[in-house]
């Protein structure tokens, strides 16, 4: 006789519980699958693969540990070249220029951990190698079924692993990287001395199939087990930079706009042009500048920063990049549009960053608006300031610190416009929001991602090591992408934190030194009393956001109008910074009419300015 209806239901509900893995199953099925007991003897693995992804080919050569004890990865794509590693307890970078650090900032050394965990297979171990697992149950993509699990190995950060329902083996890892969640697929699994090796890697981005990044077995081996002084950072001596005429050091002049510092960048020789300096970035040209003097780029990069967006660079060399008399040579720099041209009002034509910085001892004077760089091997720390130990996420300068008493690490970016951002996890984290009653919610900056958005207040005390600023304006950040939204990046020390000091950052040394400035500092601490974001257009001044209640908003103006006159003054004659700068500094209460097309007409609108923080 037949069961009944709901019965049977229960049977089958009951045989697919019954069919459903444990973490402990799928993992002994995937050892298994993989090659078993071989990969219990000890040994390194070294592999080399073709790489093609993004506009650029070139090959990538992995060494690592069966045990996990340590890895070196490196490449060699389009024009550039470099390599990281990890020897069990630290993790480096040696970047595409050649310098080489220690990196213990943000997210690189979790996100060692774990590829040491997955290297050595430790999740095959008893406990999971002191993993916590985690099922996630059954997972279908592409008519295939998989059994998912989250790991998060001891000193490591969460990341999903999927195995074939099939066979068992590993077919894809999601883990997030500072702002990316990168998924790598593997596939075309062959025996190399009794290991299944997956001869075929693809790594998504998340910006779309278009980006994905292939990498095709085309060598391995099973070496001797490798000393760990064999995984640790390389020894270099770099020898491409120079200051005209032996001198110890050499200073240049710069204009300090938005925060950001500007100064002249000669490259390949040319005449002088604008380049905004970041501890933040790279050694960047714009397109513009690259097309103007015949210098060819490769491929299409991803490049993130703040903002939820991304950005795509392409790479190159140039034969030689200068600032006042020191240069450096044989340089490898991104091409990339890092803003919208309006955005600055000022025509950016590149960027310098930290492969130059790198090369001297740094020292950005705020308050004589000069750049000093320095011969290292001649600095004299006497009278710098403050000593800051430092760290490095990437090319990026971070610090312990505190907010308010509060401790966490912080980012110093000479190219933020602002004073000080939290991240959305550290506010979150802390509550700050719910504590920060006077305030408002604004577009507060404009990264390669595109905007970025704050609840802007009076800070807290903040404190950088041992030095103390009292209530900076602090950003509470909004954002759901981009740097600010992850905790990796850190909070954001910006220009207008900066500008209180001469900064001198010594690399080699992972020091930075602070010094007040002797000179009143201009500007410091205001936000913008109209409640609006503008940026340059053809047609003039574009209102790009109005907060919410705010004096524009309460006037009448509307995001997408075009400014065209301020006071009876044709914005033609009027510098974007500057008309900034005024809705910030003028007093509460002064009423300024702007001049604004909307729908081909054009019409007067008071605003009168008053405090929003």
């Amino acid at each position: 006789m037949r069961a009944p209806a709901f019965l049977a239901v229960l049977i089958a509900v009951a045989a697919a519980s019954a069919a459903h893995a444990t973490p402990a199953q799928t993992i002994d099925a995937n050892k298994s699958a993989s090659g078993g007991v071989a990969w219990d003897r000890p040994g390194t693995l070294a592999l080399d693969y073709a790489y093609k992804g993004q506009g650029l080919t070139g090959a990538v050569h992995t060494r690592y540990d069966l045990a996990g004890k340590g890895f070196v990865d490196s490449y060699a794509i389009g024009p550039q070249s470099g390599a990281s590693g990890f020897d069990g307890v630290h993790t480096w970078q040696q970047e595409s220029s050649g310098t080489v650090t220690d990196q213990r900032g943000g997210d690189v050394l979790p996100l060692a951990f774990n590829e040491a965990y997955r290297d050595g297979n430790l999740w095959w171990h008893s406990d999971f190698g002191d993993a916590s697992v985690t099922d996630l149950g059954d997972k279908k993509d592409a008519g295939d079924m998989y059994a998912a699990l989250t790991v998060v190995p001891q000193s490591g950060k969460p990341f999903d692993a999927w195995f074939d329902a099939k066979t068992h083996l590993l077919a894809r890892t999601v883990e997030v990287q500072g702002s990316q969640t990168i998924t790598t697929f593997f596939s075309d699994y062959a025996p190399i001395d009794g290991l299944d090796i997956a001869r075929k890697v693809v790594i998504d981005d998340g910006t779309g199939v278009a980006n994905r990044q292939t990498q095709t077995l085309t060598k391995a081996a099973l070496l001797p087990p490798d000393a760990p002084q064999n995984f640790a950072a390389p020894k270099i001596s770099l020898h491409d930079f120079s200051i005209a005429g032996g001198a110890a050091e050499t200073t240049a002049p710069f204009r300090l706009i938005n925060n950001h510092i500007y100064a002249d960048v000669s490259v390949n020789g040319s005449k002088p042009l604008t380049f905004i300096f970041d501890t933040g970035g790279h050694d960047i040209l714009t397109p513009e500048t690259a097309k103007r003097l015949r210098i060819r780029a490769e491929g299409h990069q991803t490049s993130t920063g703040g903002g939820s967006g991304f950005a795509q660079s392409g790479v190159t060399r140039v034969a030689s990049l200068s600032v006042g008399k020191a240069t450096t040579t044989d340089q490898p720099v991104s091409v990339l549009n890092f803003g919208p041209p309006g955005v600055e009002g000022i025509d950016e034509q590149g960027m310098i960053g930290y492969e130059f910085f790198a090369r001297f001892v740094t020292r950005f004077d705020y308050g004589a608006h000069t750049i000093t760089f320095i011969d290292k091997a001649r600095f004299d720390p006497k009278d710098a300031g403050t000593p800051i130990p430092i760290v490095f996420y990437n090319q990026l300068p971070q610090l312990e610190g505190s907010y308010d008493g509060i401790a966490g690490r912080f980012c110093i970016d000479t190219g933020a416009r602002t004073t000080l951002i939290l991240t959305g996890p550290f506010v979150a984290a802390h509550e700050l929001r719910a504590h920060a009653t006077n305030g408002i919610e604004a577009m507060t900056g404009w990264g390669v991602g595109g905007p970025t958005r704050s609840f802007v207040t009076r800070g807290g005390e903040l404190k950088l090591g041992d030095v103390v600023v009292e209530h900076p304006l602090a950003m509470l950040s909004t954002d759901k992408g981009g740097s600010d939204a992850f905790d990796a990046f850190g909070n954001n020390v910006g220009g207008g934190i900066l500008k209180r000091f001469v900064v001198t950052l010594d690399y080699d040394h992972y020091t930075m030194y602070l010094k007040p400035v002797s000179e009143p500092v201009a500007d410091l601490d205001t936000f913008d009393r109209s409640g609006m974001w503008i940026n340059g257009d053809p047609a003039g001044f574009k209102i790009v956001e109005v907060s919410k209640g705010a004096p524009a908003d309460e006037a009448g103006l509307q995001k997408g109008d075009v400014i065209v006159a301020v006071d009876g003054k044709p914005v033609s004659g009027i510098a974007l910074y500057d008309l900034r700068t005024q809705l910030r500094n003028d007093a509460p209460g002064t009423a300024i009419t702007f001049s604004v097309k909307r729908n081909h007409r054009t019409k007067d609108v008071a605003v009168t300015l008053r405090d929003l923080v």
